[in-house]
């Protein structure tokens, strides 16, 4: 028989079993048909490599490939594959966000080899579902396994096979066919209590089923494994074509889950204390209990609600998840989310009172006009001869002026120093970035257009070059990195506002530094004076100018600064670079809130 015959049989038979897959997790569960590739060409194009199955949760799409199916000798389990990839999209991990937790959990309890936490989480996934298949189903995911398996004496396969083994009762050596000593078995039964008692809240053992795996990652980081599962990994591209919200903040439980199951008394039954002993009755329990009255939900460095990764982090979690995108492109995601709950609330839209229509006077009716708009009064007494379009008139009528003022929204002409003192806003947290961004966002949320520029040298900048609407294009430029010496450029200020308009929108020009501000009142390319520069840039401007500065002293104890005060700017200090992100909310309320300036 030729492979397109047996492939499309295939497809059939398993297709007739598909409503019974959805039915082991509930008979209330709806998902569309799998997506089912007969060759290369199409798994190419469903971005499905080396694995015969993949979800993809973005979408919620699964993918089999029926070739690799034949060729690993699973054709007899559509039900315990299809309702393996089911139970991906309806337990665990079920969505984007979820899947992104989970991996950052893991990161935190593989130090050294964080990069693993994407195939840890995919056997830790693999191993809920499976045992909840096997036990509520009486399904053959054992067998499954043997088949993958091919008598492999891997140690990391062992483990895990014996994980399986104990969960389900199973005899000693059926599915782990390596050397089981005492260290993996005692490993192999702690995974299984682990699993058995973070069943329901399984994001909360995922960092103690890392710990649990570390070890075995250490001599090959299992390379072995990865070719025997290199079939059915298939959540390693499950978050492809999609960016969840919220991984940018630290779950308050994310760190103190990163410990050894051996540590965790819900899985040993002993409580232990800060020496790792069982607590008892005497002081050191008494004093852990007091602790825990008092502190039940303190956690170590990191732990807290409310403090964020850094953007070289939040950027790994998304690899680890399979979405491919440059750091300059997640930097842009990081920036944004991070920004939100700081920007101005979307304006209210103000309707003047309603006012009766003025009549004008008269005007010609042409033939291409609504008829219901000819004036037949005035048109008799203009000519008792009706002539359309030449003795036909219409009433001509005008508006009142509402009551409320027309509102003019400012632009923002918007200057960060991104010279070698400042961070690498693609790697760390930068605050100048991150108030660039709460600013810009603030002001095309109220309809502003902004004009972005990034600047180290005269020469040496990123701009967005004219003042645009495009969200994307201004954090793009305010998430670059240039990291050369200081000098303002000031040719640029110039340019913007040398042919400025009076009919022109106001702008308001903002300009984010530290003591290298200075370098902004030098001589540009042509000998002009920066000061002249300047005090050109803010009549013209007509919105009035800002500098927000990190210095270690009072500004008024400087000269240049007290000059550029007295001729228009209006100047902040902020002692440290965190203190940016209150000036840019206070900021863009002030010039862009209902209650603002506009």
């Amino acid at each position: 028989m030729s492979a397109k015959p047996r492939l499309t049989r295939l497809r059939d038979e398993w297709m007739a079993r598909w409503p019974e897959a959805l039915a082991l997790w509930s008979k209330f569960t709806k998902l569309r048909e799998p997506r089912w590739c007969f060759n290369k060409t199409e798994e190419k194009e469903e971005n499905l490599s080396g694995s015969f199955a993949m979800i993809r949760l973005n979408d919620h799409t699964i993918v089999i490939s029926l070739a690799q199916v034949l060729d690993q000798k699973l054709d007899p389990f559509p039900l315990e594959i299809l309702g393996h990839e089911i139970g991906h999209h309806v337990y665990c991990p079920a969505d984007l966000s979820d899947q992104g937790r989970m991996i950052a959990r893991m990161r935190r309890a593989l130090p050294t080899k964080e990069h693993q936490a994407g195939f840890i989480s995919n056997l830790y996934a693999d191993l809920l579902i499976n045992d909840r298949l096997q036990r509520g189903s009486t399904l053959k995911m054992a067998d499954v396994y043997r088949t993958l398996g091919n008598d492999s004496t891997d140690r990391v396969w062992t483990f895990y096979m014996r994980i399986y083994e104990i969960l389900w009762s199973l005899q000693k050596g059926s599915l782990a066919k390596g050397e089981i000593d005492g260290s993996l078995e005692g490993d192999a039964a702690l995974g299984a209590r682990l699993i058995r008692a973070y069943g329901k809240y399984w994001l909360k053992g995922a960092g103690r089923f890392a710990a649990l795996c570390l070890p075995y990652l250490m001599k090959d980081e299992a390379q072995q494994m990865r070719k025997i599962l290199k079939g059915w990994l298939d959540t390693q591209d499950a978050g492809a074509g999609g960016t969840p919200d919220g991984l940018i903040e630290i779950d308050a439980d994310e760190a103190e889950g990163a410990i050894h199951p051996a540590l965790d008394d819900e899985l040993t039954g002993i409580d232990m204390g800060e020496t790792g002993e069982e607590d008892g009755e005497g002081d050191e329990g008494e004093a852990k209990k007091k602790r825990d009255a008092i502190t039940p939900d303190s956690s170590s460095a990191g732990g807290a609600r409310g403090q964020y990764r850094e953007p070289f982090e939040y950027g790994e979690i998304l690899k680890g998840m399979g979405v491919k995108l440059s750091p300059h492109e997640l930097a842009i995601r990081y920036y944004r989310e991070r920004s939100l709950p700081h920007l101005v609330k979307f304006p209210s839209r103000a309707i003047p009172e309603s006012k009766e229509p003025l009549a004008e006077g008269l005007d010609v009716w042409d033939v291409g006009s609504p008829l219901e708009e000819v004036d037949w009064f005035e048109s008799t007494m203009a000519s008792p001869q009706i002539i359309p379009g030449i003795t036909t008139v219409q009433r001509v009528y005008g508006t009142a002026s509402g009551s409320l003022p027309e509102r003019e929204p400012v632009d923002l002409d918007l200057y960060v120093d991104c010279s070698g003192s400042m961070p690498n806003p693609q790697a760390a947290t930068s605050y100048l970035t991150l108030a660039g961004a709460i600013i810009s966002l603030s002001a095309l949320r109220v309809g502003s257009r902004v004009k972005a520029t990034l600047w180290s040298g005269a020469h040496d900048y990123q701009t967005t070059g004219q003042f645009i609407r495009d969200e994307h294009d201004v954090l793009k430029i305010l998430t670059g990195y240039i990291g050369g010496w200081t000098a303002f450029p000031i040719h640029l200020l110039r340019e913007t506002f040398a042919n400025r308009k009076p009919s022109d929108r106001p702008v308001h020009i903002l300009v984010i530094s530290d003591d290298g501000v200075d370098t902004m009142f030098s001589d540009d390319e042509k000998g002009n004076s920066g000061w002249d520069v300047s005090r050109m840039a803010l009549e013209r401007a007509r919105g009035g100018g800002t500098m927000v500065l990190n210095l270690w002293s009072d500004w008024q104890q400087n000269q240049t600064l007290l000059r550029a005060s007295r001729e228009g700017w209006d100047i902040h200090r902020v002692q440290t670079w965190e203190q940016l992100v209150e000036f840019a909310r206070v900021f863009s309320r002030a010039n862009y809130g209902e209650t603002g300036k506009k």
